[in-house]
């Protein structure tokens, strides 16, 4: 099956495609004087040899109490805002039209959805045969479908499994699980 939801090779390019747009957006948090946490390169993009989907996966940690200037600025920079989508601490936006291909995320710092997006990558970082299976269950997901949700479910299993090894605890889990198999 071919379709919209593609898995490829890893793109040496996506780290500098990341820095380009933090770079505009720590600017345009830094000239509003919100307090950023950090920006950081998430998502399977962020890990060397994995292969993904070309999108550039971005986590904005604020402070709870920095979320609403934070989101204010972004959706200056003409990002659309489409809440929390179902998932605690994680406001998303859609980029304008023509940005790098990319999921930009508010997230309060200390969320489960950032320890998770930063578990998951620096095991992956750290381990490559983790890397590499994961890797190869996205591609098998992305030949036979091209609806996200199933593609997310059948990544499901392994997810849970990256994150177990990397210490995230089994209630949380549990709610990642929920959140993944809507």
């Amino acid at each position: 099956m071919t379709g919209s939801l593609v898995v490829v090779p890893y793109d040496p390019a996506w780290p500098e495609r990341f820095e380009a747009v933090c770079e505009q957006l720590a600017a345009a948090l830094a000239r509003a004087a919100v307090p950023v946490l950090s920006i950081e390169h998430v998502g399977s993009t962020a890990v060397p040899g994995l292969a993904a989907k070309p999108v550039i996966d971005i986590d904005i940690v604020v402070d709870r109490s920095q979320v609403e200037a934070a989101s204010t600025v972004v959706e200056s920079l003409g990002y659309a805002a489409l809440g929390e989508m179902g998932i605690t601490d994680r406001w998303a936006f859609r980029p304008p039209d023509g940005a790098v291909r990319q999921n930009t995320y508010v997230v309060v710092d200390g969320s489960l959805c950032v320890r998770d997006h930063r578990a998951l990558r620096d095991t992956l970082r750290a381990r490559p045969d983790l890397r590499d299976r994961y890797g190869a269950v996205k591609t098998a997901m992305a030949a036979v479908t091209d609806d996200i949700d199933v593609y997310v479910d059948g990544k499901t299993d392994i997810v849970l499994e990256i994150l177990r090894l990397a210490g995230i605890a089994d209630d949380e889990l549990a709610e990642l699980e929920r959140i993944n198999r809507r």
